[in-house]
């Protein structure tokens, strides 16, 4: 009969609850105000699952907690609120309960009966609250709980005697409290808990069974805390597989220290000041993965890893770690990563063994020599760089086939090659090598790399990237001689600005100077005086300067971004011999005359004040022409020296010289030559101009032709004097940077000597012929007259082929005499007007023909 009463009772509490969910099937909003019929308290959030119910009152400022909870209810969030106690019993009718979250209020301490009647609860979070104590019997009842949340609390100790109620406890965390101590049996009767977090709290000290009962603990987190001595305590638990005791005071590993963890498969104690380490320490661990132990500074042999066949990742660094035992191989035949650096190790065996290794770190250590087998059959070595490598076997890397990255950066190699441009190749390996230094700054903080093949695949997405500024040299191997601006990697002008400088003058000095050189030779309305011919030589010497600009930038476009694979070929070709033969010819050749053009401006000018004097008109041609032909046969005298040397210093074929070069010193003294030889010419220049512009005489006017001859020679006078000027002025800082270089004064760097080379020096070549046609009226006319002249011709050729028709048509008429007789008329006044089209023809080509004669008085 009771049994029967009891069922009666349990099918009408089923039947209220039914009607209850039926009724809360809607969402409460928050807006709502006290209790509704059907479970669901004000402001929550209540969803329906089959039968069970689901209460969210998260972050709504609740004191205590709400009544009117459908008993049927199996989740409710009470976090983020104002709860500060829990009272006794208020939860007891929910039976249905499976996981309750009050983190994030401000309970202080838990009483007992708080969760009495949740026999199914299987989460419970009691997380970021102010909780100092748990009383033993709070637990009492929670058969079911598998998750406990009770970290980031106010705890000063296990709450041992609570824990032990809850035998089916999967994961627990206390991390983030204020414990100090882990007493002995502190979790006996947690027999199925997996995972334990003990980190971020304040613990000095574990007892020797401080972990016994854990049977089925896979997951233990010691990190961050304050040990001080290795915890044995671990030895009893047999099925542990992850261990973390990082961030500690732990000094010392002692022997044997893992012998009860047979499964462990990760092992992280990093940042310890260990200083000692068990040779023995991790012996026999089957399972074990990863191993990652830096800074252990007493560690000097390397540990015995016989039986730990399974390690994948091994780190040791910042330990004092000399040599490795030939057997590593042996013991570690599936290790894929191997970091040793920062260690003393000074030889290596032979990793023939390790066929699975992927990546191996070995810089900063005091490796001094390769042998052709020490990395025999590996798939990837990474990282040789500080070390004291000083000799490499010829086929120390032959035998890596799938070697994707190597770093040999700051070691003792020295590779002496015969050209700059063949250690290109280390330069560009060295700038890639600034990313993977990066990412060893990361690894080194104790982030573990458990996925090794991604790494590899992401180094070689990083090595294939291509770099597009010109590379700087780094403290690497080093490969002499160096590449550098005057010996380029990647483009022979450099920037673009550089690039679109050379272009512009390449194309204004050809352009100008043909233009003067047409204007002085080919002009049907002028002679040619002396000062008019020195001028037109002189453009025709700067013409050179423009063809060597051209040259240059052809040969960059030719080459762009793949000047190291031609830059050998070209410094010893003939075409780049010629090109430095034009540029140093007509720079020098090109002074000669001006200095020439100065000097027989002041000698016509004093001739003029003298009785026998021809208006200026003095210069003997025999005088005339043995200057001109000092001027060429000297340039061509202080250009053969670089052109017999035969090998350039540079790729720009300038006998500039280099520390790289053999002949550096040859090479300087010829460029300090040229420099006091230009300087001499311009000094000379100025003191005969100030001479002829501080004389007294003043040359009398006379007849209105003598005036326009006279203004003519003024005029010429003028634009020599402007030459000197800005020539002059280009001159200044090329002198400066050869006597810099001479003295050894850091002044310039060299990207910005080589721009001045490119841009300034052959300025001359666009300035001289620019001011002769845009401020010498002379130089305009007889463009014009020439150009008057080129389209007569072209008329005059085109009336005489009509006519030659004309008369070939009149010579096959016969049957019309009369008409025939007309012809011959007009034929004959035609003829007459081609005579008389012939006859002023000839007058100009004689005319044409007097200007070309050289006054001689």
């Amino acid at each position: 009969m009771p049994g029967f009463v009891g069922l009666l009772a349990a099918f009408a509490c089923l039947w209220a609850g039914l009607r209850s969910s039926g009724a809360s099937v809607e969402l409460r909003s928050s807006g709502e105000e006290g209790a509704v019929s059907g479970g669901c308290p004000a402001r929550c959030r209540c969803s329906v699952d089959g039968l069970l119910h689901r209460a969210d009152c998260s972050d709504l400022g609740l004191r205590e907690t709400p009544g009117n909870l459908s008993v049927f209810t199996s989740y409710l969030d009470l976090s983020m609120n104002n709860l500060t106690a829990l009272t006794s019993g208020a939860l007891s009718n929910l039976h249905f309960l499976e996981e309750l979250r009050l983190a994030g209020n401000d309970l202080s301490i838990i009483p007992r009966g708080a969760f009495s009647g949740l026999y199914n609860l299987k989460v419970l979070r009691l997380d970021a609250n102010h909780i100092s104590s748990i009383p033993s019997g709070c637990f009492s009842g929670l058969r079911s709980l598998r998750h406990l949340w009770l970290d980031d609390n106010s705890l000063t100790e296990v709450p041992a005697a609570a824990l032990n109620e809850l035998p089916a406890l999967q994961a627990m965390t206390l991390a983030l409290n204020h414990i100090s101590h882990v007493p002995d049996y502190a979790f006996s009767k947690l027999d199925r808990l997996v995972v334990l977090h003990l980190n971020n709290n304040r613990i000095v000290s574990t007892g020797t069974n401080c972990f016994h009962g854990l049977h089925s603990l896979e997951t233990l987190d010691l990190n961050y805390n304050s040990l001080v001595e290795f915890p044995t305590a671990i030895r009893s638990l047999g099925h542990l597989k992850e261990l973390g005791f990082h961030s500690n005071n732990i000094q010392s590993i002692p022997e044997q220290a893992f012998i009860g963890n047979p499964s462990l498969i990760t092992i992280f104690f990093y940042d310890n000041p260990i200083q000692s380490v068990g040779r023995s320490a991790f012996q026999d661990l089957p399972e074990l993965r990863t191993l990652s132990l830096n800074g252990a500074a007493d560690l000097t042999e390397f540990p015995d890893l016989t039986g730990t066949k399974s390690l994948e990742s091994l780190t040791i660094t910042g330990a004092r770690i000399t040599s490795l035992p030939g057997s590593v191989c042996e013991q570690l035949p599936n290790l894929q990563l191997l970091d040793l650096s920062y260690n003393q190790i000074q030889s290596l065996p032979s990793f023939s063994g390790c066929e699975s290794v992927q990546k191996i770190d070995l810089h900063h250590n005091e490796i001094e020599e390769l042998e052709e087998n020490t990395f025999h059959g590996l798939m990837s070595l990474r990282d040789l760089s500080w070390n004291r490598l000083s000799s490499v076997k010829r086929n120390s890397f032959s035998a890596l086939p799938a070697l994707n990255k190597l770093d040999l950066s700051s070691n003792q190699l020295v590779m002496e090659l015969p050209y700059a441009f063949q250690c290109c190749a280390f330069v560009s390996c060295e700038r890639r090598g600034a990313s993977w230094e990066k990412e060893e700054a990361v690894d080194s903080t104790g982030k573990e790399t458990s996925v090794i093949s991604s790494q590899v695949d992401q180094d070689w997405e990083d090595f294939l990237m291509e770099f597009e500024d010109e590379p700087k040299l780094q403290h690497t191997v080093h490969c002499s001689p160096a590449p550098g601006p005057f010996r380029p990697c990647l483009h022979l002008l450099g920037s673009w600005l550089v690039r679109l400088g050379v272009w512009l003058i390449a194309a204004l000095s050809l352009v100008s100077n043909s233009l003067v050189v047409l204007s002085v030779f080919f002009s049907p309305v002028a002679s040619v005086t002396p000062p008019k011919l020195l001028i037109g030589l002189l453009a025709l010497v700067n013409g050179l300067m423009g063809v060597w600009s051209g040259w240059l930038a052809a040969v960059d476009a030719w080459t762009f971004g793949n000047f190291w694979r031609y830059g050998a070929r070209w410094e010893s070709s003939f075409l780049c011999r010629l090109s430095g033969f034009l540029c140093v010819f007509a720079s020098q050749t090109g002074l000669f005359l001006l200095t020439v053009a100065a000097l027989e401006r002041c000698t016509a000018a004093s001739s003029r004040n003298k009785p026998d004097g021809h208006n200026g008109r003095f210069s003997p041609p025999l005088t005339l022409r043995l200057s001109i032909c000092s001027c060429f046969l000297f340039g061509l005298f202080v250009t053969l020296p670089p052109l017999v040397v035969g090998h350039s210093t540079s790729s720009l074929c300038l006998p500039l010289p280099s520390s790289s070069s053999s002949s550096s010193f040859s090479s300087l003294v010829f460029s300090v030559s040229l420099v006091l030889l230009d300087s001499l010419c311009f000094l000379l220049m100025t003191l005969a101009y100030t001479r002829l512009y501080c004389r007294p005489e003043k040359t009398p006017q006379t007849t209105t032709t003598t005036t326009e001859e006279e203004e003519e020679e003024a005029s010429f006078t003028r634009h020599v004097a402007w030459l000197l000027f800005s020539d002059c002025l280009l001159f200044l800082p090329v002198a400066f940077l050869s006597f810099s270089s001479l003295l050894r004064l850091p002044v310039a760097d060299p990207e910005a000597v080589k721009a001045l080379i490119l841009l300034v020096a052959p300025l001359p070549s666009c300035v001289n012929p620019l001011l002769f046609l845009l401020f010498n009226v002379a130089a305009r006319h007889d463009l014009a007259a020439l150009l008057r002249l080129c389209r007569g011709r072209g008329r005059g050729g085109r009336r005489r082929t009509a006519a030659m028709l004309d008369s070939t048509y009149n010579e096959n008429d016969e049957d019309a005499e009369k008409q025939s007789c007309d012809s011959t008329q007009a034929l004959v006044a035609v003829g007459g007007t081609r005579e008389e089209e012939e006859e002023e023809e000839t007058g100009r080509s004689e005319k044409r023909s007097e200007t070309f004669v050289i006054p001689l008085q």
